[in-house]
């Protein structure tokens, strides 16, 4: 009896912690997790038997399944840049929201000083000439580090 017991404990317990999700990355990797939550364009997961929240950005996400009711929630489309006319496509963001993706190159530079013009506009004249650099290359994210004297470093990403 007490087999009997421990056996269906057993199986009870194998269903509880098995994972219950599969996360679709833009890259074509699946990964079988336990979903927690999205939120703060991050997605949230736990891996089996551990219960440590891993984070991933929502940028690097191409869906959620949950394997149960195989329901699928898209999570973000896919960019794809392929031309310098693209350059509006490309996504600029922080260091800290690139969680997932793969770094692509790296390139410094000086930032535009327009006479005359205010700093946020010089931000957003250097910004459009990173993002077609980055265009170009066919990088569709990238994240600004503004340094010193006027000069930056960017740092491109892909899936």
């Amino acid at each position: 009896m007490k087999i009997l017991y421990f056996t269906l404990a057993l199986l009870f317990a194998n269903v509880a912690i098995s994972q219950t999700h599969q996360i679709t990355k833009h890259n074509g990797e699946q990964l079988d997790v336990n979903f927690i939550k999205s939120e703060n364009g991050f997605v949230y997961y736990s891996l089996n038997g551990s219960s440590e929240e891993i984070k991933i950005s929502k940028y690097a996400v191409s869906s959620i399944t949950n394997k149960e009711t195989k329901q699928t929630q898209k999570v973000s489309d896919k960019i794809v840049v392929d031309s310098k006319d693209d350059y509006k496509m490309v996504t600029v963001l922080p260091q800290e929201k690139t969680i997932g993706l793969k770094q692509a190159a790296s390139f410094t530079g000086v930032s535009t000083r327009t006479k005359g013009e205010p700093p946020i506009a010089n931000q957003n004249q250097t910004a459009m000439r990173i993002k077609s650099r980055s265009a170009s290359n066919g990088y569709p994210f990238v994240s600004i580090v503004e340094k010193a004297d006027g000069k930056y470093e960017a740092v491109a990403y892909v899936y």
